[in-house]
């Protein structure tokens, strides 16, 4: 549309179809299935080049759309991870150590005969 007025203003000027099939023609390849859309479905002798560029804008913004989604599908994606739950197991082992310390003691003590009796009733089991 800027090269299109400063033509004008350089007494320059296209008929509507010549720039609606200049547009066309500048567009890059990926926009090739767009063109042919376009090329198949309208007249280019008589469509305003409003319509063409309300068409090309909307089609613009949908293919954003669809690169957004994907890049959101795609960190999705990558975000998850397995979440593994650990228990505190320092806490589990000294009871353990402990356990263990306690068996062995008493059987020191029973061996020693040093109050076998005596530890068994005060430190119950």
């Amino acid at each position: 549309t800027n090269i299109i007025n400063s033509l004008q203003s350089l007494n320059k000027c296209y008929t509507n179809s010549e720039m609606v099939r200049k547009i066309l023609r500048c567009l890059p390849k990926s926009w090739m299935p767009k063109v042919m859309a376009i090329e198949e479905a309208k007249d280019l002798n008589t469509l305003p080049l409003e319509e063409l560029l309300g068409s090309l804008m909307t089609h613009e913004m949908t293919i954003k759309n669809h690169e957004d989604d994907e890049e959101q599908g795609k960190k999705k994606k990558k975000v998850i991870a397995f979440k593994s739950s650990t228990t505190d197991s320092s806490e589990e082992d000294s009871d353990d150590e402990m356990a263990l310390i306690t068996r062995r003691f008493k059987k020191y003590l029973a061996k020693k005969k040093f109050g076998n009796k005596h530890f068994k009733k005060t430190f119950p089991k």
